[in-house]
């Protein structure tokens, strides 16, 4: 994987995180999934290893993650206290 393959994934999952983010205020929990498949397929290439990358790179992939994880809390935020109704799914 090059370095730019890197960042279009990174791109790829910041974006698929924002729609589930989107789709996690309105409630809608079958886009939500659907996203959530997409993402972790997209994901995968992650556990393969990806090269390290230095200067403008790096500060985008930085960016990038800091998206994915802002995503992530929204999400959270938006879905906890529905998961919490649910007996053996609630979040610790």
């Amino acid at each position: 994987m090059t370095s730019s393959e890197v960042l279009s994934m990174y791109e790829n999952i910041a974006g698929l995180t924002n729609q589930m983010a989107a789709a996690a205020r309105i409630g809608d929990l079958d886009r939500l999934g659907k996203l959530e498949t997409q993402c972790a397929a997209e994901s995968r290439a992650i556990g393969t290893g990806v090269p390290a990358q230095s200067g403008a790179q790096r500060l985008r992939k930085i960016d990038l993650l800091k998206q994915i994880l802002a995503n992530d809390r929204e999400i959270r935020d938006a879905t906890d206290p529905w998961m919490n109704t649910i007996p053996g799914l609630a979040r610790q």
